[in-house]
């Protein structure tokens, strides 16, 4: 009867089957493992036109969003994107900034007048709690004959709310109308879960 330390020694490399591992890494390269007869190694990096089409799925997106949805003559919604890019704020006349994300700065302070509110983007904040200072600040902007851009990090959920919210709080719209009015404005907005439902709920 054989010991298991005499297999070990008697083992061959070259029993061991041919194998080819295909390995996605995060930022989307496509590696291919190869081991051969003799258990050795070789790693090496598909082609990128072989790839196309193939992703992981995970794709890193480097454009700026720099549209801006004009939602009244003084009121705009945007990304962080446009908020900080000088020749937009200045294409649209921009005198004030709502900033309504968490941890982006305001790089114009001294050419504009910038109000920020760290707000999260979870379901359970309570996005209605934030309509009335919002809200003032907007007023404070149109009764000074400024523009007011509002933003958060992809200008989707915080920012399309506070200024849905704004339609409803100062203009009487029901909740389907400033969403249809905010939806026409920028397309891609979409409010999380919590913040919809909240605002479908709000009464001012």
């Amino acid at each position: 009867m054989h010991s298991l330390a005499q297999e070990i020694q008697g083992f061959s490399k070259a029993r061991l089957k041919k194998q080819v591992t295909h390995v996605t890494t995060v930022m989307g390269r496509r590696l291919v493992e190869r081991r051969s007869d003799g258990g050795e190694e070789e790693v090496q990096e598909l082609q990128v036109q072989e790839l196309q089409g193939q992703g992981c799925g995970f794709v890193q997106d480097e454009s700026l969003d720099l549209q801006v949805g004009v939602v009244r003559p003084f009121l705009l919604l945007g990304s962080q994107d446009a908020a900080h890019d000088i020749d937009t704020l200045q294409r649209y006349k921009v005198s004030h900034v709502l900033n309504v994300a968490y941890g982006v700065t305001n790089l114009f302070p001294d050419q504009l007048e910038c109000k920020t509110l760290e707000i999260l983007d979870l379901p359970e904040t309570q996005i209605t709690s934030y309509l009335e200072e919002c809200s003032s600040f907007i007023d404070q902007a149109q009764q000074q004959g400024g523009v007011v851009l509002v933003h958060c990090n992809a200008g989707v959920s915080r920012s399309s709310s506070i200024v849905i919210g704004y339609l409803m709080l100062r203009e009487g719209l029901s909740f389907d109308a400033a969403y249809g009015q905010v939806k026409l404005a920028r397309p891609s907005i979409r409010p999380n879960a919590g913040f919809y439902q909240q605002l479908h709920n709000y009464k001012p």
